[in-house]
């Protein structure tokens, strides 16, 4: 800032308008600046789209991954290289040439730091098709976790080797990180504790990426989990996040991982209907699940259970094979219309909830109190 603050109260009072050979310097370092923007437009239009083209006809899909992570990168090479030279062909001196090397390389290492960081979740990728091709199987949490991580330790040794290239010691930076970690420790509880939860989480697998639980907190679908916490969408569409630290504490219900979904319910009959009529019912309700395609075979209770209040119960008890919410209420909508077919053909009634109101005493019950004063009066 100073050079150029420098240069420019010097061009006030000089007498550089005349001056053939600054015009000169100027014009070939926007010339050099302007070719290089050109050939990062040649590059990105035909360079860049030849060997995407030529790695796609590669086996695997490892050098088309690199391609696409480093395109961004080098094109903004381009750039840089460009303000390098341009700078280096001014007639003028805005940045010192030791300082103009380190933030070149500075740039480089950033450049270099980005395409790695673009290709570290690709690489995920490539991790799973050798798992899919190998048959091991790898939960889907862990990738996207160690994504995460892999990513935080890049951009950290990137800061520490660009801090290393400018002169700072990052060895004594480290060391008095290392004198206030008691400090930085108390400060970041919080932060240590969802890293911890998230680390359990990942190891211990309650839960993967996709599948529906209920906590405490919250029930939904698991979208993500990062370092701090766990996004999960619930089934009015709002996500909810969740930290690491209060879900690896929580009883955790994974819907999911149901191998079968349970229907259980009471159907009342009418207290008129024939014990014969109320025995087929229930066989033939039996008869009928123990038939269905969409009912699981191992668990299925179908008893007269109880004298009801109103109705002469029959408790059901029978799980279906589907734990898909829609399959599971399908299978249970024709089920019920099943059972409607049998009560109607048995000719019995399901009964309804009835409450008798009586005003006033029965015609027994006075009838009863008239005898009493009757018998009272012939006694007197």
């Amino acid at each position: 800032m100073n050079n150029m603050i420098h240069w420019f109260t010097e061009t006030l009072t000089a007498d550089f308008w005349t001056d053939t050979g600054f015009w000169i310097d100027l014009g070939a370092a926007f010339f050099i600046l302007t070719l290089f923007l050109v050939w990062r437009k040649l590059f990105t239009k035909y360079f860049f789209k030849g060997i995407l083209t030529l790695s796609s006809k590669t086996p695997t899909d490892l050098f088309r991954y690199i391609v696409i992570s480093f395109d961004k990168p080098v094109r903004m090479f381009f750039v840089v290289l460009g303000i390098f030279f341009a700078l280096k062909a001014a007639p003028f001196v805005l940045i010192e040439a030791a300082t103009l090397s380190i933030l070149i390389r500075s740039s480089i290492i950033g450049l270099i730091a980005w395409g790695i960081f673009n290709f570290i979740p690709y690489s995920s990728n490539l991790f799973t098709n050798l798992t899919n091709r190998l048959e091991v199987e790898v939960d889907k949490i862990v990738m996207p976790f160690v994504t995460k991580v892999l990513r935080f330790i890049l951009l950290a040794l990137t800061f520490s080797i660009i801090l290393d290239v400018w002169g700072f010691d990052v060895g004594g930076i480290v060391a008095g990180l290392g004198l206030g970690g008691l400090a930085f420790a108390l400060a970041a509880q919080e932060s240590i504790k969802n890293l911890l939860g998230g680390l359990i989480i990942v190891t211990e697998k309650p839960f993967t990426i996709g599948d529906w639980i209920k906590t405490p907190s919250v029930e939904g679908v698991v979208e993500d989990i990062t370092f701090r916490s766990t996004e999960i969408r619930t089934f009015a569409q709002a996500v909810v996040t969740v930290p690491n630290a209060t879900l690896s504490n929580e009883p955790i219900t994974n819907w999911s991982k149901m191998g079968k979904r349970q229907i259980s319910f009471t159907l009342g009959l009418q207290y008129d209907t024939p014990k014969p009529t109320l025995e087929r019912v229930v066989r033939r309700i039996e008869e009928m699940l123990k038939n269905h395609d969409g009912i699981d075979q191992e668990t299925i209770m179908v008893r007269f259970d109880n004298f009801g209040t109103s109705s002469l119960d029959i408790f059901l008890y029978f799980f279906t094979k589907s734990v898909n919410w829609g399959e599971y209420l399908e299978v249970k909508e024709d089920i019920n219309f099943k059972i409607m077919e049998i009560i109607e053909e048995e000719r019995a009634g399901v009964s309804l909830p009835t409450t008798t109101l009586q005003f006033g005493e029965s015609k027994e019950e006075e009838a009863f109190k008239n005898e009493l004063r009757e018998t009272k009066g012939q006694k007197a």
